[in-house]
């Protein structure tokens, strides 16, 4: 495999700190530019050989900001799209408590029953997530590949390829417009940074 830049989009016209927006498309707000901003400064002496975005354009439009210094060509990847909550869209989870209790108990339990009403099957999610990293396999072991993803997304990433199991990747916290850095080697692989925003405090 390869150095991996792993990357959380910027923040969001609809607030995304607060609010599970999964698979609906909304744009980044000023903050969220200049979040993608300072990442791509931070980044401009970094060697990076390939690209990889999810498709919506939160995190396509931040790997845009952050390759232009890389002159790279963004591959933008459905497999990386947030998990679709559904009916839990744009809610807030003290919203979901009172219009899905079930749900909100099975989501705090972490339970792997858990099935977000019409949206997408844990199960599924994992399946294209997994895909994906099978795709960066690919990838010589001396390249640096960007990732721009979201939480859900990249903590299921951490957890695959440090061989974690997969309900671990609740114990992870990504902030917005965050930098995690694993680097693999033939003995394994290590995670060298965590939901590092340092580069947000610049000025």
């Amino acid at each position: 495999m390869s150095r991996l830049l792993l990357v959380r989009h910027g923040d969001t016209e609809l607030n995304s700190a607060e609010r599970y927006w999964g698979s609906t498309d909304i744009k980044l707000s000023a903050t969220g530019i200049r979040q993608a901003e300072r990442l791509r400064d931070r980044l401009a002496s970094e060697r990076i050989d390939a690209v990889y975005s999810s498709d919506l354009m939160r995190a396509s439009v931040t790997a845009e900001i952050i390759a232009s210094k890389h002159g790279l060509t963004v591959i933008t990847c459905p497999e990386l799209r947030e998990i679709n909550f559904g009916k839990l869209e744009g809610l807030k989870f003290d919203e979901i408590s009172q219009l899905y209790p079930e749900v909100a108990k099975l989501w705090a339990e972490r339970s792997p029953e858990l099935r977000y009403p019409g949206g997408e099957r844990r199960d599924d999610f994992d399946k294209r997530v997994t895909a994906f990293v099978e795709r960066l396999r690919k990838h010589d072991p001396e390249e640096t590949v960007l990732i721009v993803a979201h939480s859900g997304v990249l903590r299921t990433i951490i957890c695959l390829l440090l061989g974690m199991e997969l309900r671990r990747r609740w114990q992870l916290y990504l902030n917005l417009a965050s930098l995690s850095i694993i680097n693999t080697h033939p003995q394994g692989v290590v995670l060298s940074l965590l939901n590092d925003t340092s580069h947000c405090d610049r000025k």
